[in-house]
């Protein structure tokens, strides 16, 4: 389906259900609004993308070093990931989707941001359940089984009590908390995307399962809405490692 103002970029029946690209344009300016939708339900869109910024740039500002090594799970509009090459401090990346339609988009430029992810060579796309992966031994990089990061940013669920597939709702507890404290390095750090506002006894159950743990609020202009709008960031951090 074409017009000058809407185009299905792509659609796609996946295990979680049917994955649709598209693209509308805004008057009067001609701006160009990409978004993602799982049957009926949007996934995201790149009309407000504050809180996905921010995820990035708040995880990266609460690391001590330099030459840090990044896994974002999520690819989504690629917003996250993008935001986290912008920063010199970071030696790699791993963006971990489930979904190989996006990886598709990003990697064939039907997403603005993809050139420039796919082409950066330190960001390599993993094709993967995230959630799985968080919990397995091997860890996140197939090539170094174990390897340990300085800071691990998720953006999949809407919340840590909202999922997109039921089966991811055990990461969110102590267990899986501290099966993913343990893929970092110390002093690392875990951010966490969430649509909600803050949950005091999810940040209490990061802080058991990491060491130390806050909730960030991100308010932004919501055009859709005309109005102010409010996400949370939580990001929780490993002990660093005594000198």
């Amino acid at each position: 389906m074409y017009s000058r103002n809407f185009e299905e970029l792509d659609y796609r029946v996946t295990p979680l259900g049917a994955l649709s690209l598209r693209r509308r344009r805004l008057p009067p300016d001609g701006e160009d609004v990409f978004e993602i939708k799982l049957g009926d339900e949007f996934l995201m869109t790149s009309t407000f993308t504050a809180s996905e910024i921010a995820l990035a740039e708040l995880g990266l500002a609460d690391l001590a070093d330099t030459d840090v090594d990044v896994v974002v799970g999520g690819l989504g509009l690629g917003y996250t990931a993008h935001a986290v090459l912008e920063s010199d401090r970071v030696r790699s990346l791993l963006v971990v989707e489930a979904l190989d339609a996006v990886i598709d988009w990003h990697e064939s430029g039907l997403l603005p941001l993809g050139p420039g992810l796919s082409g950066d060579p330190r960001c390599r796309f993993v094709h993967g359940d995230f959630f799985a992966l968080a919990g397995s031994a091997e860890g996140f990089d197939a090539d170094a089984p174990g390897r340990c990061f300085d800071a691990v940013l998720v953006d999949i669920d809407h919340s840590p009590e909202f999922f997109l597939n039921p089966q991811n709702a055990a990461f969110y507890e102590p267990e899986g908390l501290s099966r993913l404290a343990r893929r970092l390095k110390p002093g690392g750090v875990f951010g966490l995307w969430s649509n909600d506002p803050p949950d005091d006894a999810f940040t209490e159950r990061l802080a058991a399962a990491f060491g130390a743990a806050r909730a960030e609020l991100v308010t932004f202009h919501n055009p859709l809405q005309d109005s102010a709008f409010t996400q949370t960031v939580y990001l929780a951090r490993t002990a660093p490692e005594d000198r």
